[in-house]
């Protein structure tokens, strides 16, 4: 009966390492523009209800675009430091066991959306097409950090579907901001794996960028922060949210002094710390909608 159980909590443990519960800085990244989305497309008084399905089918569908990734992956992953032991390379899960892992939790977080509008479902269906196919991006797209983007946005046009039942300029102009986002933070992940990704022949936007990889970064903070300022100009946003994107910009230098040198451990310690700019910008965001309520 002991042994029974303790292989039970092994298995467990396993399943909460493929779908990287255990490192929550994914489902960060994904959930920080979803929420700068829903407060600006409420107006700062989002439906708590709202609130709720979009944190929760952010954790569902970063947990199965990890299994889906994994299981794209099962043949490389062995040959890369950091991922020689992934459940699926050691063997504690089978590829059946993360096949059913992944249509489970994406079945859950489609079962979600049905609470939504049909925009909303529609748009969720091409964030679905998006989460399962990045993965095979980096055998054929020179930058499937760019890919990586789109998808890691898409909650930013659903929330604006949710909320208002359209998806407006300024919802383009978030996912625009978050595509450079995602390219900054994850070609600064990618630095780390660059020597292996050679190796095996994968494309990554560290490798596409060469020795400007840095300066590459530092465009797509800028571009992002810029774009993000676009939208609190066209929103009439006040003093909180501008400060807040300055912070942001004070955050985006930081990382140039960790990266610069192209220190695996550093720029694996930048891509971490990103979840500070999209909290910073969220914190301004709440600020502005308490100090100065909007009535758009």
């Amino acid at each position: 009966m002991m042994m029974e159980r303790k292989n039970w909590l092994k298995k467990i443990d396993a399943y909460e390492r493929l779908m990287r519960l255990d490192k929550p800085i994914g489902i960060l990244l994904l959930l920080w523009p979803t929420l700068w989305a829903l407060w600006l497309a409420s107006a700062g008084r989002p439906d708590w209800r709202v609130v709720w399905i979009f944190v929760l089918g952010t954790v569902l569908m970063r947990s199965a675009g990890c299994v889906m990734n994994d299981l794209a992956d099962r043949k490389l992953d062995g040959y890369v430091e950091r991922t020689q032991y992934r459940p699926l390379v050691t063997g504690e899960v089978s590829v059946k066991e993360a096949l059913a892992l992944a249509g489970l939790l994406s079945l859950a977080a489609f079962g979600l959306v049905l609470a939504l509008n049909k925009l909303t479902i529609l748009l969720a269906l091409t964030a679905f097409f998006l989460a399962a196919s990045y993965p095979f991006t980096k055998r054929f797209f020179a930058i499937p950090q760019a890919y990586l983007g789109i998808a890691f946005g898409f909650g930013v046009p659903m929330a604006f579907a949710a909320i208002t039942g359209t998806v407006p300029t300024v919802a383009w102009l978030i996912l625009g901001a978050n595509i450079f986002w995602s390219l900054a933070y994850d070609t600064a992940y990618a630095m780390v794996d660059r020597e292996d990704d050679v190796k095996l022949g994968i494309h990554s936007s560290a490798l596409f960028f060469g020795r400007f990889d840095v300066i590459a970064i530092m465009f797509c903070y800028v571009a992002m922060l810029s774009l993000l300022a676009c939208v609190g100009w066209s929103l009439h946003l006040h003093s909180p949210y501008y400060l807040a994107l300055l912070i942001a910009a004070g955050i985006a230098f930081y990382h140039y002094t960790l990266i610069r040198l192209r220190d695996r451990q550093r720029c694996f310690q930048a891509f971490l710390h990103n979840t500070w700019i999209g909290a910073v910008i969220f914190a301004g965001l709440v600020l502005n909608f308490i100090i100065y309520p909007a009535t758009y």
